[in-house]
């Protein structure tokens, strides 16, 4: 199953963070939001091939959006819940209880560790 990218969602419910990306063409299906979300989808992928050093597995992606973007913190919670919204339309019954808490718990953990260098 081929799952929606969730930074569609990101820049259509939180307009708000398009801000980080002056040089995507952020019309629906552009392929800047194509490319940005399977970025996305592999460093989530990553995180949960290293669930034992998910710290130094995203250490550079964590240094990237800090110290080189400065995204503001509050992105990775909107994006954690429209990749919730995302994962629930496209699984629909699959995506129980069980699944939501299993993913939020990780979803919440990649996001403590992508914000851990703005402290």
């Amino acid at each position: 199953m081929v799952l929606p990218f969730p930074p569609r969602r990101l820049f259509q419910v939180y307009p708000q963070s398009k801000i980080y990306f002056p040089h995507f063409d952020l019309c629906p299906g552009s392929n800047d939001i194509h490319h940005h979300g399977q970025k996305v989808v592999k460093a989530i992928d990553s995180a949960i091939k290293h669930l034992d050093n998910i710290r130094g597995c995203l250490s550079e992606l964590s240094d990237l959006h800090a110290y080189n973007l400065r995204v503001d913190p509050v992105n990775f919670k909107f994006l954690t819940r429209c990749i919730h919204v995302t994962l629930a339309s496209s699984l629909r019954g699959e995506y129980n209880a069980l699944a939501y808490l299993a993913y939020d718990k990780l979803l919440c953990f990649i996001g403590e560790v992508l914000t851990e260098k703005y402290r």
